[in-house]
């Protein structure tokens, strides 16, 4: 189903499995398909502590990421492990309430496979959400900050979901990300905050490994370099999300501030409670950007 390395003792080159299946993926969207009301055209994913927004939801069907086959399920609190559809803002939407991790076990392709699955299943627009530590000395919890580049630090070091054999039916080749993040969901989300009263930083996002949070060197190093928030995920499922050809806008929520002399820990505590206080505000953000959309 994903890639995998057959391991030999000889010395060989290992052999490549192909990785996504595309039936695998085909299967699980068929799964959801017969199961929810309508055809999402715009799929949101809930990070860390923010999955109540999907109870703003007008006609839900809810699916449990157990039940879809190939689909992978979370082992981290906060992350219901839910796919919810129906209405928001007057959009015909898919929720998912929280996200599984490469620092759970996944692998890059497993944490891209329900952005896959969705794509497949028609969804042209992800709004992509996360709980993010402050980089940039002036940011604070519970900020929402609009993601306008990553540093995929994953990908660079080789975990990349695009690795493998290429399926053109999924995407290129080589899919360029020199604007991973649209720059139109970007403005409507400019918009959309300056209509509902919404303070909204911007900045560029680094994804990170995990599950330890950063030291402070290792802050400082991705200050160093251009980051302004850091998390353990988003950055597998936009490269997924862009290899498909889908617009994706991502927006962070500041769970902590940054801690580049090691004055104050993080704890995951801490993140949930930050992300959880933040949810309105998320909401509201969320919301009139989908009013605004054609």
């Amino acid at each position: 189903m994903y890639n995998s390395v057959v391991a030999t003792r000889s010395g060989k080159t290992p052999s490549v499995k192909s990785s996504p299946a595309f039936a695998d993926i085909q299967r699980a969207a068929e799964f959801v398909r017969k199961r929810i009301r309508i055809q999402p055209e715009i799929a949101i994913i809930l990070g860390s502590g923010s999955g109540s927004l999907a109870d703003s939801i007008e006609a839900p069907t809810a699916v449990p990421y157990a039940r879809i086959p190939g689909w992978p399920v979370s082992t981290v609190k906060g992350h219901a492990g839910t796919l919810v559809a129906g209405t928001l803002a007057g959009k015909s939407v898919a929720v998912m309430q929280g996200r599984v991790h490469f620092f759970e076990g996944y692998t890059a392709e497993q944490t891209a496979f329900p952005v896959r699955v969705l794509r497949r299943m028609g969804v042209n627009v992800f709004i992509i959400t996360n709980a993010a530590g402050a980089i940039h000395p002036d940011f604070q919890p519970g900020d929402l900050m609009l993601i306008t580049d990553h540093i995929n630090l994953l990908g660079l070091g080789g975990a990349n979901p695009l690795r493998g054999p290429n399926d053109e039916r999924l995407g290129p080749r080589f899919p360029d990300v020199s604007r991973a993040y649209d720059r139109e969901l970007q403005e409507a989300a400019w918009r959309a905050a300056a209509e509902t009263g919404l303070f909204l930083r911007q900045g560029v996002y680094a994804g990170v490994a995990g599950p330890s949070f950063e030291t402070p060197a290792e802050l400082r190093f991705l200050r160093g370099i251009g980051a302004d928030a850091v998390g353990m995920s988003t950055v597998s499922e936009v490269v997924a999300a862009r290899h498909g050809g889908m617009r994706v806008l991502g927006v962070s929520v500041i769970s902590n501030r940054a801690n580049l002399d090691g004055s104050h820990p993080a704890e995951h505590e801490e993140v949930l409670r930050a992300t959880q206080a933040a949810v309105p505000k998320l909401s509201r953000l969320i919301e009139s950007i989908l009013r605004s959309l054609a």
